[in-house]
């Protein structure tokens, strides 16, 4: 993640739809800003849809205080669809490893289908105690020497399941053993230590380098291409190589040839992606990342910011046939689209079968007489000395005793080999188990059908290429399946659908709850969200909360409201007790005189074909105003421990509808420091305009401000307990 996408897409968002929401920002401000689509307009149907489904407290998606939901990119399809893609942030800061979404919707406004990478609700301070310069130091320090190193970004890591105040950067260069490298590194922003660092150097393995007289995009005195953007060949200074059509002789290790090769088949991938697919080019923008050659190993690989080609084991050709060009821009492609690059050895294989998958798309679509299209990878190079290839897709079992199935994968699987499973899913959809032709036969895994058909390897490659554009950080076999089927379905229809189930049940990938149902209609599903989703009552008074819902699969339903988990003393009650799916409830909790101060989770559950669960957090206790703050008109109460953030009033907001002054006075814990934050909706996202963040348990705020919506965050910095925070407005 980069500081100038997150301003860009906010940018992006202050007009959409769903802002708002996605800001958990006031009701009344967000019909301010909501813009009406005009009449026809199906994008802005769709997007009002997906801002909608995305931020509407998904089950997958929940998220507390200060955290947000930021659309990223927006991906037109066929059939009038779109893919909308969106990231988690904390405070404003991005959020990696967990929380981001795509969202799946159409021009009537429909959601088709919603993923998310789960992740827990995030509390923590955004106060770092190491300097970005220390943290680029230590990042720096993991290589033996940097090429490059991006600035780093103050970003939260969910690690384990847990946030890490972190800075972000990506350090290229080598390692100690003289290894390309380029890594993805998180320094702790507390203990100035790294806490992840991901290698993202994807190596190859290549093939041949002579693909005859082709033709290719070249400016006129230079290795660079006109028309896609950032795409130039060179030598390994990075700088294009220079001259004039005809480039290149022909040979073997001329490495003017070698970029030929490299540039006919980067851009044959790019227009597959076009003509196929109707997808803008490598990085869905209409560009790419540079390519060198000549680098003196026995290898080839992509790291983020360029692509790399070596020579063979005995020098006799440069590795830059199709498959394995093809195969490093596939990594690309799977790095830019939403999720990005994992860091388990599963999301590893399934990275390196992507590749191998454009590779085998590209060698079809490009049908060059020099290099037949097949399903292996590596078979003309003889890069081991054996005249094999590296990999079989249609029987990974053939190099290695790779794994064939899904079930044969363990956590330790290396990444070349654990490309396998995806890979042979993706022979069987596009040829079948037994295609003919000359064509190789397909092992079925135990368990699988006695027979797979295959639906040819132009619908497999949209299919695949429209479950990539549902990607989250929590990428795996089984996502991919249920992914596959949302796009085929939604691509094609129910025959594809039914195909690329079967595929996924031929190499031992199990169905997954809530997936398409290729027979007609999607599995009917929805979602649940309360706002707010916290509050606070005294004994004999009550405190409400409205229960959103919303039709997240099939047809809307109806949602059958219920709640569990409360104290003695305390009933819930719904208004209505059940409501058709996209539609609302108002939810009241009556607080019995007598009931025990405290804070108590409420589980609230919206029964229908499915059942879903959110929590509301009741605290129950007395309204004396703390010391020092007698003259407060209103008084909140609550518990945080050390690095947890609380908003007040209960979760929510108030409106001021005059100017004047607005105060605020925090008491914590003695020993403690909490610090107090008074925040106003500036129409497209909350904005600071007081804070009182000294070093002590109490905090005091006053602020002369417009009329407008106005929020209180507690936040403990360090140490835990009860606090009071009364609260005067004009």
């Amino acid at each position: 993640m980069h500081p100038t996408r997150f301003t860009a897409a906010v940018t992006a968002l202050a007009l959409s739809a769903g802002l708002a929401a996605a800001l958990a920002g006031p009701a009344g401000a967000a019909q301010q800003d909501r813009p009406v689509p005009p009449p026809g307009d199906g994008r802005s149907r769709a997007l009002a849809a997906a801002d909608s489904a995305a931020t509407s407290g998904l089950d997958e998606l929940r998220h507390g205080a200060d955290e947000d939901l930021v659309r990223t990119s927006v991906t037109p399809w066929s059939n009038g669809l779109y893919f909308s893609a969106y990231e988690r942030t904390y405070k404003g800061l991005p959020v990696a490893g967990g929380g981001d979404a795509v969202v799946l919707s159409d021009s009537t406004g429909k959601v088709r289908e919603v993923t998310g990478a789960p992740a827990p609700a995030l509390r923590l301070s955004t106060k770092a105690k190491v300097g970005a310069r220390a943290a680029l130091a230590t990042a720096r320090a993991q290589l033996k020497s940097v090429e490059s190193a991006g600035a780093p970004e103050l970003t939260v890591l969910l690690k384990a399941g847990k946030p890490v105040l972190a800075w972000h950067t990506l350090v290229v260069g080598r390692t100690a053993k003289n290894k390309p490298s380029s890594l993805d590194t998180f320094v702790d922003a507390r203990t100035g230590r790294v806490t992840r660092a991901t290698e993202k150097v994807r190596h190859a393995d290549g093939r041949g380098y002579h693909n005859g007289t082709v033709t290719i995009d070249t400016a006129a005195s230079s290795m660079t291409d006109p028309n896609r953007s950032g795409f130039r060949c060179g030598g390994q200074n990075g700088s294009a190589y220079t001259g004039s059509s005809p480039w290149g002789n022909g040979g073997a290790n001329d490495l003017v040839t070698a970029c030929v090769d490299i540039m006919y088949a980067a851009q044959r991938e790019s227009d597959m992606l076009k003509s196929w697919f109707g997808y803008n080019g490598i990085n869905g923008q209409g560009g790419m990342v540079p390519a060198r050659a000549g680098l003196t190993e026995v290898n080839a690989y992509y790291d983020g910011t360029k692509t790399t080609y070596g020579r063979n084991q005995n020098g006799t050709n440069q590795l830059t046939g199709i498959d394995v060009v093809a195969h490093e821009y596939g990594h690309e492609i799977f790095d830019r689209t939403p999720g990005s690059t994992g860091s388990s050895n599963e999301n590893g294989g399934m990275n390196e079968s992507t590749g191998d998958i454009f590779g085998a798309l590209t060698e079809h679509y490009a049908n060059n007489p020099n290099d037949t299209p097949d399903y292996t990878v590596g078979e003309k190079l003889n890069f081991l000395g054996d005249n094999r290839p590296i990999r079989y897709m249609y029987n990974p079992s053939l190099r290695n005793n790779d794994p064939n199935c899904y079930t044969q994968l363990t956590s330790n699987t290396e990444v070349h080999a654990a490309a396998g499973p995806q890979n042979h899913w993706f022979y069987l959809l596009a040829e079948g188990s037994n295609p003919g032709g000359g064509k190789p036969t397909s092992p079925i895994c135990s368990g699988g059908p006695s027979s797979v058909t295959g639906i040819g390897i132009q619908k497999a490659g949209k299919i695949f290429m429209g479950a990539l554009l549902m990607k989250t950080s929590s990428w795996n076999h089984l996502a991919a399946r249920r992914a596959t089927l949302t796009s085929a379905k939604n691509t094609y229809g129910s025959a594809e659908c039914n195909a690329v189930k079967t595929a996924w049940n031929a190499i031992g990938v199990p169905a997954q709850s809530g997936e398409t149902d290729c027979g007609g209609t999607t599995t009917p599903d929805f979602s649940l969200a309360l706002n707010p989703s916290s509050g606070s009552a005294q004994p004999g008074s009550s405190a409400t909360a409205t229960v959103n819902t919303s039709t997240t699969g099939g047809s809307s339903q109806t949602v059958q409201l219920s709640a569990s988990g409360t104290p003695s003393g305390v009933t819930v009650s719904f208004s209505p007790s059940s409501v058709t799916s996209g539609n609302s409830s108002t939810m009241t909790v009556q607080v019995a005189s007598g009931t025990a101060d405290g804070t108590y989770p409420i589980t609230v559950t919206g029964t229908g074909s499915t059942t879903h669960t959110v929590t509301y957090q009741l605290t129950v206790g007395t309204t004396t105003p703390p010391t020092g703050c007698q003259n407060a008109e209103n008084t909140y109460q609550g518990t945080l421990t050390s690095g947890a953030t609380a908003v007040q009033p209960n979760g929510s907001y108030y409106y001021s509808a005059a100017s004047g002054t607005h105060a605020g006075c925090l008491r914590g814990p003695a020993g403690t420091d909490f610090d107090l934050y008074l925040q106003k909706w500036n129409g497209s996202s909350w904005a600071s305009v007081a804070v009182d963040g000294d070093a002590t348990s109490e905090e005091d705020i006053t602020y002369s401000g417009s009329a407008g919506y106005y929020r209180y965050i507690v936040h403990a910095y360090s140490g835990s307990g009860a606090y009071t925070l009364g609260v005067s407005a004009p």
